[in-house]
This record gives structure tokens, sequence and C-alpha cells, in this order.
């Protein structure tokens, strides 16, 4: 019973999530030479996660140094599969054009499977690839480009042994010739299927290599062979091949029937139920939340909706202390720096105040609770500001050039409207530019000065206003000697 409290709606979407992820890879991997090194890492994942679960200290510590490891191994051994995978992500949006468009390829089927049944009658060699969704241009070497309408009378004047592409491969996408006389990928596990010819392969080479398959056409033994999902086979007759290529056709471009959700999940069951087990161990292992934890936490007050005419009086509180409560796999994936504490100032009247901070300021993740807040009142001293006009006063330094007197200094404005807090009314406030320099009067006699002005007050308008002091100078007349 603690473990179904402990479950929330956060816990059944990532299973969820978990669940597809686990069986995409078991669907990925079910038909590649590469399960069973999928098969044994997926192992060592269960004895890991068992040893986790039974506080198995030294078997941990071994496994996770091993998994570290192997990290940068599987790379390696998976560079062709994750490569594949990277290319269908990058081509999701056609295998959904693909996946509703309404295109069986009965007759597609039929016209390769009766050539080929012909071709090989006549002991005639062939090797035709067909194309599913991963793409093929990074496998296929020379050749020509046709994209030319699917038929039998194309097909038996390209592999005509006269013909300068026969003894090259045609890829056929749906019912197009896109290329001819091309060369495709030898396998590297070739022995494993005995004594093959060049073009067998060739065929087994490319099925490895991505989801296509290839008919292969025999010159030697007048036979028919089929290379898919990284395994070739023999094909008795027509109309075997053209059931084989009808199914393959079904599943590249399926017809668009009604509840695509009620025929995901009727494919591949057992995969899917084998996913939704581990999804489930894995939340057991390390999702399962089981004692809660306390930590505190420094958190920036935020003062927020003051109104335009108030200000805070005294030194205002900047920080307090907030104490969370969760697992400790909800603080794995908080960012301390995100929390703080809002205070509404709008509804706050002018004045001294106390306020009590509350759970509710306070923004934090659902699956972690505010168990206090430290301190829990702090004062708030607002005040109205209190609008008056204050002059400028111009400053000067040095001594203007030999010759010249100053006459006059202008500002303008001479004066500017500022707000200031009641406390500082009655007061003499002082706004002052910085000094001019009389001793640039020779080549300069207009100045923009910043402005020197108290901390506590604001300008009208919301910032300092641009101040424009002009110096009048004259000659001044030197004294005549006798």
């Amino acid at each position: 019973m603690t473990m179904l409290n402990a479950f929330r709606i956060q816990d059944i979407l990532d299973i969820a999530i978990i669940s597809i992820m686990i069986s995409a890879l078991l669907i990925w991997f079910k038909d590649r030479a590469s399960r069973f090194v999928f098969l044994g890492i997926t192992l060592l994942g269960v004895v890991y996660m068992l040893a986790r679960f039974f506080q198995l200290y030294l078997t941990t510590v071994v496994l996770q140094a091993f998994f570290a490891i192997l990290l940068f191994v599987l790379v390696v051994i998976f560079q062709e599969d994750l490569r594949r995978f990277f290319e269908r992500l990058a081509l999701l949006g056609s295998f959904r054009k693909r996946f509703f468009a309404v295109a069986p390829f009965n007759e597609s089927a039929e016209v390769l499977a009766q050539t080929a049944a012909d071709l090989a009658r006549k002991k005639i060699g062939a090797l035709i690839a067909l194309q599913g969704h991963d793409p093929l241009d990074r496998h296929l070497t020379g050749g020509s480009n046709l994209d030319g309408i699917l038929s039998q009378p194309l097909l038996e004047s390209i592999f005509d042994p006269h013909s300068i592409g026969h003894d090259g491969a045609v890829l056929v996408d749906g019912n197009r010739v896109m290329r001819f006389g091309c060369h495709l990928p030898l396998s590297a596990n070739a022995a494993q299927h005995g004594n093959l010819g060049l073009r067998h392969t060739a065929a087994l080479g490319l099925s490895e290599r991505s989801d296509a398959i290839c008919i292969v056409v025999s010159e030697e033994r007048g036979t028919i062979s089929l290379a898919k999902g990284e395994r070739i086979q023999e094909i008795t007759n027509a109309s075997a091949l053209r059931i084989e290529l009808e199914a393959f056709f079904a599943r590249r471009t399926p017809l668009a029937k009604p509840g695509p959700i009620l025929r995901w999940l009727k494919e591949n069951q057992r995969e899917k139920v084998i996913a939704i087990v581990l999804a489930c161990i894995l939340w057991v292992v390390f999702g399962y939340q089981r004692e809660t934890i306390r930590r505190d936490f420094m958190v920036p007050i935020e003062y927020r909706n003051a109104p335009a005419e108030w200000v805070l009086e005294e030194s205002k509180t900047t920080e307090a202390k907030v104490m969370l409560m969760g697992h400790a796999q909800a603080f794995q994936l908080l960012h301390p720096e995100s929390l703080k504490i809002s205070l509404d100032l709008a509804h706050l009247p002018p004045g001294r105040q106390e306020v009590k901070l509350t759970h509710n300021m306070v923004k934090t993740p659902s699956n972690l609770a505010v168990a206090g807040i430290s301190p829990e009142r702090i004062t708030v001293v607002t005040s109205r500001l209190i609008s008056m006009a204050v002059p400028i006063e111009v400053l000067t330094e040095n001594d203007p050039p030999k010759g010249l007197a100053v006459q006059k200094i202008t500002a303008t404005p001479a004066e500017v409207r500022i707000l200031i807090p009641r406390r500082l009314r009655g007061k003499r406030i002082r706004i002052l530019t910085e000094p001019i320099d009389l001793a640039q009067l020779d080549i300069q006699k207009a100045f923009t000065p910043s402005l020197r002005y108290p901390p506590d007050i604001q300008f009208a308008g919301g910032k300092a206003p641009v101040v424009r002091v002009v110096v009048k100078t004259r000659q001044e007349r030197t004294p005549s000697r006798r």
C-alpha cells in the first residue's frame, strides 16, 4: 500500500514514456544481428538494477564503472544502427505522409515477381533493391539515374546480358525505377550464410544496413532469393515472391484505415509488454520515492506590483530561508536559483505593515512542499511619493583660458520635477551637474553633463532628463601700462 500511495500522475507519464522508448528499442533490434549484444547489455542492466534495489555495494560500484566504459564502446558497436535511427528521425515527416498514403502496390509486386520468375527461367542474373523508409544514397555507388515507370520490359532490357548496366543493381522506389547499374555494399557476414555469389553478398549487405529488401536471380542456378532483415532465403516460385513483396509494400505504405492507435497497439505486442514490465522495474529501482527529506534554501524576496507613486522606506528584507520537503529524486531535478518569494504590493496600504510570508508566495515543483519560511513575517514600510520642482545647480572646475571671462552659465531645463519620499519633505534636495571644465571654453561652450542626485529620489517620467549647459563668455580687458 505504501508504494501505491506514493504513485502519482507524473509516475504514470514517466512509465509510459520509458515504455515507448524501450519498446522502440526492442522492435528496432529484434531483427538485427546486433540484438545479441543488446540482449547481453540488457541482462547486465537488470543485474545492476537488482544490485541497486538490494543495496549490493560492491556489485553496484563495479557495474557503474563498467557501464561508464561501455558507453564509448556502444557508439562503435551500434554506429550503423545509430546512423539509421537519426536518419529516420530526420525523415519523420515523410514517414507520416507515406503512412497515410492510400497506395497498395499490388501491381508492382506482380511485375517484380513475374519478371524475376522469367529471368530465373532464362538463367539471366538480376539484382533488384526495393527501398523502404531508410534513405539509400550513402550505400549506393555508381549507376545512372532513370526515374522511369516500373514495367517488365524495362527490367528485362536493363538485365539483358548485352546491356551496359546488367551487372549492377536496379533501385525501385514504389512503382518507379530510380537508378540502374549501381553497386551495393558487400556483407561482412556472408560466410554465415554459406557460399554466396557476388550478387547475393551485395543484396545481403544492403539489407544489413537498411530496411530495404533485395531480389536476387542467380544466373548459374536459375533460382530466386530474397534478402531482408539481415537474412537471405531462396524463394520457390513467383507466387511466394509476390506474397513477400505485397507484405513489404503493405508495411512500407499501408492503406489508411480508421483507428491508427488500435492498430499500433496490436502490432509487436510481445515487445510492448516486455517494455512496460521493464519500465515498471526501472521505476521501482530508480523512481520509487521512499524517504522524505528536508532541505533549506536562502531565497530572494521579489517585491512586485508596487504603484509608481510609492516607495519602500528603510532597508527592505532581501531574502529569507525556505524549508522544502520532498523525496530525494525531486530535489535532483530542482534548480535552486529558480526559487523566489514573490510579494505582491498592489493591495498593500501605505505605512508600516507586518507582512506574513505564506507558502503560496513560493513557486516550487508539484512534488516538493514548503515546510516553513524564516522569518515568518517581515516589516514593509511604504509611503506615497511627493512631487516637487528642484533647480539644476551647475558645478564648474578650473579657470577659463587666459583672455576669457565667464559672463553667464545657463542650464536647460533650469529645473526638474522629482518625486521624493515623505520623510525627505522639508529637507534640502540638490540636483547637481557633473563639473564643467572651464579650461575647455576656447574649443567648447555647450555641454551635456550627467546629473548627481540622492539615491532616494525619482524623476517624473521615470528617468533623469538630459540637461544642456551653455557658458557665455566675454573677452577680458588687459590693464594698459604707462
